[in-house]
């Protein structure tokens, strides 16, 4: 948000915009694409990808648009109430969408597997065996290792909670109205972000190589990808979210006062942070 509001609108109402209406139709391209292609359809890496590339073009241009709105002066603090309530609802059904899977994992782990392996089942399910991690009633799963908590999975831990440390001091720095300190601190947070990706993106190809560890492993490989894979996507928009931040803060944006954009997307990573714990504990050590 801008501080030049001195002559904002009471509440700045924007005319009617496209882009709303694309995002829309990106998305639902993308998750066509996504559903496609977990099911093994050739068509569905492409237009994954292409759902992909048109979400990114219209949240550039739409984001572009607010920018400018504020950068113009057309803001005013009920425009920035209005901004806080907004992201914190997000985050709120950000939540809840981790809520569901988390709840996923608890039903299968602590509920389905004592009850196929209690005695009423071994009837159907002699050989079965309810611990975590197994290859299913009927033995149709390829056998695989489950996952522990180190190595990478420790790393990855460290490196959220440093990332948490150094995006704190990059707000001090911008309220304190350090500039340079706010860009290089944002600069090592986006950075520990893009090692935690790396580090992450080993860890999957030595599940599937070393573990024979799959999506198709069962229940414990559909929560485990699920979880770990939704939680990284957030960490690469977060990450985005926060270059776009650092851009900003380069061009001379944001004021010791206003800066919602800065709050918003530390908002948003922080609660990255908070569920990469959760995963850690509950996926990795239980």
């Amino acid at each position: 948000m801008s501080s030049s509001n001195a002559k904002a609108p009471y509440y700045f109402v924007p005319g009617p915009s496209q882009w709303p209406v694309l995002a829309g139709f990106s998305l639902l391209v993308t998750m066509f694409g996504a559903s496609a292609w977990v099911n093994g359809l050739g068509w569905g890496p492409y237009a994954n990808g292409i759902g992909i590339f048109l979400t990114l073009v219209v949240l550039y241009n739409w984001f572009g648009d607010a920018i400018a709105e504020s950068e113009g002066g057309k803001y005013s603090e009920r425009i920035d109430t209005s901004f806080r309530w907004s992201m914190s609802w997000f985050i709120f059904s950000e939540v809840m969408f981790f809520g569901a899977f988390f709840g996923a994992l608890f039903y299968a782990r602590s509920i389905s597997m004592p009850w196929l392996s209690d005695l009423d089942h071994k009837v159907l399910w002699p050989n079965f065996s309810g611990q975590w991690g197994n290859t299913g009633p009927a033995g149709t799963i390829e056998a695989f290792k489950t996952m522990t908590p180190f190595p990478i999975p420790t790393i990855n831990t460290a490196l959220l909670l440093t990332s948490g440390v150094t995006l704190t001091i990059a707000h001090h720095a911008l309220r304190a109205g350090h500039r340079s300190q706010t860009a290089f601190w944002l600069f090592a947070t986006i950075l520990l972000g893009a090692t935690f990706m790396g580090c992450q993106a080993y860890e999957y190809i030595e599940a599937y190589h070393e573990l024979n560890l799959k999506l198709t492993s069962g229940i414990y490989g559909s929560t485990f990808f699920m979880l770990t894979g939704f939680h990284g996507f957030h960490v690469t928009m977060g990450a985005i979210m926060l270059s776009v931040v650092l851009f900003r803060v380069m061009k001379g944006h944001f004021t010791p006062e206003q800066h919602f954009a800065f709050e918003g997307a530390a908002w948003y990573w922080h609660f990255v942070d908070v569920v990469w714990l959760g995963l850690y504990v509950v996926v990795y050590w239980l």
